[in-house]
């Protein structure tokens, strides 16, 4: 077993076939898109693959150790995870393709119209896991 990390993104991947942005969606809309996740974590809690999902506010900054004092918080001027990562869901698989085949299904959650919104989702191996990699 390996965990992989599915990674959803507000932006800075490649569009969705349903790019419309979710604070565009009706309430009813987000609702199924929520219970679409809920229902994906909890069969693959079923199988034994769910390890932790969350959906991230848009809220968020950077902060480093400064030395002594508190240490430095900024809100920009870069790219922030804020703005560009939406959520997460960590699954503990058999092998790259298990975790493949997973994404392309969370990538089905639906959108805009009630239409799968087809977006694309990062898929990252633990590090120091167990290499599933054959390629």
């Amino acid at each position: 077993m390996a965990k992989y990390l599915l990674l959803k993104h507000y932006r800075g991947a490649p569009a969705a076939v349903n790019d419309v942005p979710m604070d565009q969606w009706t309430p009813e809309e987000v609702s199924a898109h929520v219970q679409y996740m809920q229902d994906f974590a909890h069969r693959l809690e079923g199988t034994g693959e769910f390890v932790d999902e969350q959906a991230l506010s848009e809220k968020g900054m950077w902060v480093r150790s400064d030395g002594e004092g508190r240490p430095p918080v900024t809100d920009g001027p870069f790219a922030e995870t804020k703005d560009l990562i939406a959520g997460w869901m960590v699954i503990d698989v058999e092998s790259e393709e298990r975790a493949i085949e997973l994404a392309g299904e969370l990538s089905a959650a639906p959108g805009a119209g009630g239409e799968p919104i087809h977006e694309w989702l990062e898929v990252r191996p633990f590090y120091g896991e167990p290499s599933t990699i054959t390629e």
